[in-house]
């Protein structure tokens, strides 16, 4: 099989277990379907299905690639489910609130999802990488793209369509980073015409695994210095959270 077929398969494979998934999830909903049911910022009723459809099909199509990838994948969805759990009646938003908490003795689901990505992330970036240094780096890399895909979930698209357009570039590149980058295409494409349309919504668990997804394909793809243009622009990212929010809900 050709590296450029090797792209199309992963991209292929991505999108079309996310819409099987999605399928799947919608015709069976466990628990009965208001759980899936959320109302957006335009108090419109959206399904939920897509967040961990999303999650399982990247995350599994990312392990055909790379064992580590599907890891950050799956931990990342499934710590952002968690917050979608037990932190829907949180109000506190953010790394500072949700730091503050944790320094005050209280475990929020919002710190859970940080400390529990942030690991996954870093033992994927040991995976990928053989230098202590890049090891850390694509660590960084993939635990603040899962971070700043969900900082811009916000209004509808905004996420997906921030991963689909990111990703794009990287399926012009051979080995692992461009099928990984199909990966993160796919799963973003699958998602993003229910979110656009503002019938489903990504919430931390779609977000935060395409993000992760995305954030794998670069740390694979990339050399140090690479991964340091690309880790700072995601602490950036973290560090001006509001910022970037505030500028996807004004898109």
């Amino acid at each position: 099989m050709t590296i450029r077929t090797g792209r199309a398969a992963a991209l292929l494979t991505s999108a079309l277990l996310t819409r099987g998934l999605t399928a799947a999830l919608r015709d069976r909903a466990p628990g009965g379907r208001a759980r899936w049911e959320r109302k957006n910022h335009a108090g419109r009723t959206v399904e939920l299905y897509a967040g961990p459809a999303s999650a399982a099909a990247t995350a599994l199509a990312a392990a055909r690639v790379h064992p580590a990838a599907g890891l950050a994948v799956l931990a990342a969805g499934a710590c952002g489910a968690y917050d979608d759990i037990a932190g829907a009646d949180d109000p506190r938003r953010g790394f500072r609130a949700h730091l503050g908490a944790l320094r005050t003795g209280e475990v929020t689901s919002g710190a859970v999802k940080l400390l529990g990505i942030s690991a996954a992330a870093l033992a994927a970036g040991t995976l990928l990488k053989e230098r202590p240094l890049d090891r850390l780096l694509a660590g960084v890399v993939i635990a603040g793209a899962a971070h700043t895909a969900n900082l811009l979930d916000v209004r509808p698209g905004r996420a997906a369509g921030a991963v689909l357009a990111l990703a794009l570039p990287g399926l012009a590149r051979s080995g692992p980073g461009g099928a990984l980058a199909a990966v993160a295409a796919g799963g973003a494409a699958a998602v993003l015409p229910e979110d656009l349309g503002e019938r489903a919504m990504l919430g931390d668990t779609g977000a935060h695994a395409l993000g992760a997804a995305l954030g794998t394909a670069v740390a694979l793809a990339n050399r140090r210095a690479g991964l340091l243009v690309h880790a700072a622009a995601v602490v950036a990212a973290t560090v001006c959270g509001d910022r970037v929010t505030a500028w996807a809900r004004a898109l």
